[in-house]
C-alpha cells in the first residue's frame, strides 16, 4: 500500500471530488445543529489500495466524520507495528480533519502482548472503542461451556481497557460464530465491566437472522450498545440457491426508519461505522489492488453517507 495522496490525487483529478475538504458531515449536508447527524465513520478496510494517509483525505473530502482504522493482519495497521506505525497513523488521520474514535483489530486475549500492545497503543493516541475478534465454538466443548470460557476472555478483556481508559466491543454477526443470535452476545458480556466492554451492533446481520425479531435484540443489548455498523442487504437467488446479497444502503431489507426510530426512543446515537459490502471491485473484501475505478468506491462511499444521513434527520 504505496499510494501516496500526490499519486491519489494525479489519478482521479481534483475535479473528481466535487465535495470540499470538511471536518464533519454537519457542513457535506448542511444540517441544522438540532438535526444532530450521526458521527460516520468509514471502514477502512474499503480503502485498503490506499496508504492510511491518502484514505483519511479521502474520507474528509466526501465528509465523513471519521476512520475506523483496520488495525489487524492485513489491515492499514499491523498488530506487530502498533507501536510504532499506529501513532503515525492517527495522526495523519487528524491532521486530514478527521477522528479516529474507532478501530477495527482481531483482539481476542488479554494475555496475549500484541494484543495488550493495541489496547495501549490505541488508548494512548485517544482511540474510544475498538472491535475485538469474533469467537468460534469449540468443537469438543458444548455450546455451553464455549460460551462461559469467552465469557472470562471478555472480562479480562475488560479488566484490561479499565486500566487504559478503552472500551472494547464485540459484534454480533450472521452465521455459526459466537454472536449470530444477539443471546450469545449478551452472555459473553455477562460479567465483563459494562463501561468498558459492550456490543457493536450489527443491523444488517441481526435482520438476517433475527428476521422480524430485530428490534428485540436493540431492546435486549440496549444498555451495551456502544458502536454501530450500518450496511444493508437482501435476499435473492445465486446460480439457483438462495443467499444474501449486499446492496447499498436503503436498497435492501434493513428497515432503517424503524431502527433509526428505535435507537433515538432510547436516546441512543453511538458512533458509526459504515461498511460497504457490496461489489466494488474488491475494496468491498479490503483487497490491496482493486479491479475498477478509485472513484466507483468515492461515489459508492458518498452516496452511502448521504443517505444514512438522510434517513436519521427523517426517522
Amino acid at each position: 500500500m504505496t499510494n501516496s495522496r500526490r499519486t491519489f490525487i494525479k489519478k482521479i483529478g481534483v475535479a473528481a471530488l466535487t465535495t470540499p475538504l470538511v471536518p464533519s458531515p454537519i457542513h457535506l449536508f448542511d444540517f441544522d445543529q438540532k438535526k444532530d447527524p450521526l458521527e460516520v465513520h468509514i471502514f477502512s478496510k474499503h480503502l485498503q489500495f490506499l496508504d492510511w494517509k491518502a484514505a483519511a483525505q479521502v474520507a474528509a473530502d466526501i465528509g465523513f466524520y471519521g476512520l475506523d482504522l483496520t488495525v489487524r493482519p492485513k489491515g492499514h495497521v499491523f498488530p506487530e507495528k502498533v507501536k510504532e506505525e499506529l501513532p503515525k497513523a492517527i495522526n495523519d488521520i487528524k491532521s486530514a480533519g478527521l477522528s479516529c474514535d474507532m478501530i477495527t483489530t482481531a483482539i481476542s486475549d488479554a494475555s496475549n502482548p500484541l494484543d495488550a500492545d493495541i489496547i495501549k497503543s490505541a488508548a494512548a493516541q485517544g482511540v474510544k472503542f475498538y472491535r475485538s475478534n469474533w469467537f468460534k465454538y469449540k468443537a469438543d466443548w458444548s455450546f455451553e461451556e464455549s460460551l462461559d470460557y469467552y465469557e472470562d476472555k471478555v472480562r479480562e478483556l475488560s479488566d484490561l481497557n479499565a486500566q487504559y481508559g478503552i472500551v472494547g466491543c464485540y459484534q454480533n454477526h450472521s452465521g455459526t460464530s459466537i454472536g449470530s443470535s444477539v443471546w450469545e452476545v449478551k452472555k459473553i458480556l455477562g460479567t465483563a465491566n459494562p463501561k468498558y466492554f459492550g456490543a457493536q451492533y450489527d443491523i444488517r446481520h441481526a435482520v438476517a437472522e433475527g428476521g422480524r425479531s430485530w428490534s428485540n435484540g436493540v431492546k435486549l443489548l440496549r444498555s451495551q450498545i456502544k458502536t454501530i455498523v450500518l450496511k444493508d442487504f437482501k435476499w435473492g437467488k445465486v446460480s439457483g440457491k438462495w443467499k444474501i446479497v449486499n446492496v447499498p444502503i436503503g436498497e435492501g431489507m434493513v428497515d432503517f426508519n424503524s431502527y433509526f426510530q428505535l435507537l433515538k426512543s432510547f436516546g441512543l446515537k453511538p458512533p458509526v461505522s459504515l461498511h460497504l459490502e457490496y461489489p466494488l471491485g474488491g475494496a468491498e473484501k479490503g483487497l490491496p489492488d482493486i479491479s475498477v475505478d478509485q472513484q466507483v468506491v468515492f461515489d459508492a462511499m458518498k452516496k452511502d453517507l448521504t443517505a444514512i444521513q438522510q434517513l436519521w434527520q427523517n426517522a
